[in-house]
Parts: C-alpha cells; sequence; structure tokens
C-alpha cells in the first residue's frame, strides 16, 4: 500500500522548520512519500524544503486557490493508494501511521480515517478542529467528541478507541485515493472550511465508512491560517455548511430544514451582535447572501444517490449545549 502525505503550503517557511522535523523522523515505512504542496508562496518556503530535505516531493500550484482546489490540483500529480493530508502546523508521533494503515487493510469499506488530534499549545486537551471525531446535528452544525462549541475536554484516554464517525478533520485526514477521484475531489466552491465534511458526506451517501483511530495521535496548533476570531472564517464555516446541507442532506423536507438553519445563524448572529462582535454578525449576514448567490449551483451538484436519512447524532447541537447544558459528547448520549 502506497502512502502519499501531502502537506499543503502557503508562505509557511516558519511552520514547515518547526514541522516537517517529526514528520519526516516518524514516517519512514515502506512506500511512504512525503510531498509539499505549495500554492504558490511569495516566501521561501520551497527552497527552504529543497535545501534541507531534498528526499520531499514538491508540486507547485499556479495560485494560492486555499484548501479544496489546492488539493485538487496537487493530487492530480500523486501515485498513491492513501492521501495522507496533512496541515504544515500538524506534529506527528512515533507509530502514527501503523494503526491507519491497519485500519485501512482490515476494513475495505473504510473511505476515509482521521486520527486522534490534540492541541499542540496545551498537550492535554483536544484540539478544537477534529479532536475525537467528528459528527453534525440535524441542521449541519458540527461538534467533536472532545470539543462542543468551545468547550474542550481534556485526553483521558476516553477516545482511544476505533470507530465510524461522521466526518474527519481536513488538518489530518487520510483517504484512499480510488475514492477521492470517484468523489471529484472537494468542492471547490467552498475554498476553505467544510469541505471535508462536505466530502465525507457525499462518501457516506455511497455507502463508504468513515472511521477514527485512536491509537494515532496528532497535535494541532490550529488557526495557523485563519485565527478562530477572524470574521472570514465565521463567514466560511456559516456558509459552506449550508452548503453541505443543500447538497447531501435527505430531500424530504429539506427547503424547512433550511429555513430553520437561516432562523438559528439569525439567532447566532444576534447573539454576536450583544456580545458586540459586529464584524461576526456582519460576517454571517454575508454568507447569507452568499449562499442565496450559490444555491442554484448547489441544488444542481445533489447527487442522485439517495441520502442517508440517519445522519445526524443530536437534532439540536446547539438546544443540547446552550439549554441542556450538556458541554460533553457522553453527556449528549443521555
Amino acid at each position: 500500500m502506497k502512502i502519499a502525505i501531502v502537506i499543503l503550503n502557503w508562505n509557511g517557511k516558519q511552520l514547515l522548520e518547526k514541522f516537517i522535523p517529526s514528520i519526516v523522523k516518524y514516517s519512514t515505512l515502506n512506500n511512504v512519500h512525503i510531498y509539499i504542496a505549495d500554492n504558490a508562496s511569495t516566501d521561501d518556503s520551497v527552497a527552504f524544503i529543497k535545501r534541507n530535505y531534498p528526499a520531499i516531493r514538491i508540486i507547485q500550484n499556479a495560485t494560492n486557490s486555499g484548501y479544496a482546489k489546492g488539493y485538487n490540483d496537487a493530487l492530480k500529480h500523486v501515485d498513491a493508494d492513501i492521501f495522507a493530508l496533512v496541515n504544515s502546523d500538524i506534529e506527528v508521533t512515533e507509530n502514527w501511521l501503523t494503526p491507519v494503515i491497519s485500519v485501512f487493510n482490515e476494513y475495505p469499506n473504510t473511505a476515509i480515517i482521521q486520527p486522534k488530534i490534540r492541541d499542540y499549545k496545551n498537550k492535554e486537551l483536544f484540539e478544537y478542529a477534529g479532536a475525537g471525531g467528528g459528527f453534525i446535528d440535524k441542521y449541519g452544525y458540527p461538534f467533536c467528541r472532545g470539543r462542543i462549541f468551545s468547550s474542550i475536554e481534556k485526553d483521558t484516554q476516553q477516545y482511544n478507541d476505533t470507530i465510524s464517525i461522521f466526518w474527519a478533520s481536513g488538518a489530518c485526514f487520510f483517504i484512499r485515493a480510488t475514492i477521492f477521484r470517484q468523489l471529484n475531489g472537494f468542492d471547490e466552491t467552498y475554498f476553505a472550511h467544510q469541505e471535508e465534511i462536505d466530502l465525507c458526506w457525499r462518501a457516506k451517501n455511497l455507502n463508504f465508512d468513515i472511521k477514527y483511530v485512536g491509537e494515532a495521535t496528532v497535535f494541532h496548533v490550529g488557526g495557523a491560517t485563519l485565527e478562530a476570531a477572524n470574521p472570514k472564517k465565521t463567514f466560511l464555516n456559516f456558509r459552506n455548511s449550508l452548503f453541505s446541507l443543500v447538497k447531501n442532506a435527505p430531500g424530504n423536507r429539506l427547503g424547512l430544514l433550511i429555513l430553520s438553519r437561516l432562523l438559528l445563524d439569525g439567532i447566532a448572529g444576534i447573539k454576536f451582535f450583544l456580545e458586540l462582535k459586529f464584524s461576526h454578525t456582519l460576517a454571517i449576514i454575508k454568507a447569507h447572501f452568499s449562499f442565496y448567490y450559490y444555491l442554484p449551483k448547489m441544488l444542481k451538484k445533489r447527487s442522485k444517490t439517495p441520502a442517508i436519512k440517519t445522519y445526524y447524532f443530536v437534532k439540536s447541537i446547539v438546544w443540547s449545549y446552550f439549554v441542556l447544558k450538556r458541554s460533553t459528547f457522553r453527556q449528549l448520549k443521555k
């Protein structure tokens, strides 16, 4: 089984200096190759790799076209059975690949795998983007085992298992190359944020499985490209999750589902306003207008394959968290 570790880079020399050593050190299995997919960087990050890591293969994209198109373009030039898409701010650990490869070998229907993702800045905690595996609620709001909204759990080995999940984090994302191509890669309209949820949902609708493998651990800085407080991140997250609902949710009562979701977004906008986070309220408004603009295009992308009906773990993560005060994944099961 040939594994390609592909790191998308844009002006990330400092991140590469810091995190490439762990990837090189702990990725020495046979048939594992490391690639840098460079999104038209203007710093000397590519020269740094050529000078210090000549064995790493470099793919130069023509433009900085975000996560989705950046990977779509780069992976056309990669020959492998498994693509390991790894953020440039990820520190890997010893034996991080072996458990993942074993699960792919044991479960042929598994299309996508995520390892355990912990916080590089506070290594006892799970990290926001992925944690112990991703799920969504009925309205498309994502959450993770180990992270619900801003509540982050300490890793006490409560998620050291291997289980089926709904989505795997794009921060460290393993996918079979054949399935990536079958799905035509990431949806480039997303640009960045939540394109991995859409890809996972499309895989689920084709009856492929997605797994979390807790024996494999990586550490993620998070926010190295876009800070959590950046309104652009709010814009992309709110708009793109609406895209995913339109493209992938079951067709019965889809209109009512989208209307309910828009109303919930409005409540979130009011909350930001009352917290004096006016730029985030504006970001949600802009996200909705962008969603309306792209809605005809997204409706055309709905698959002819019947969508899975049981896509959500809880009906409303907003209600569970803010009203019922359930701040951990285990509390959601009550």
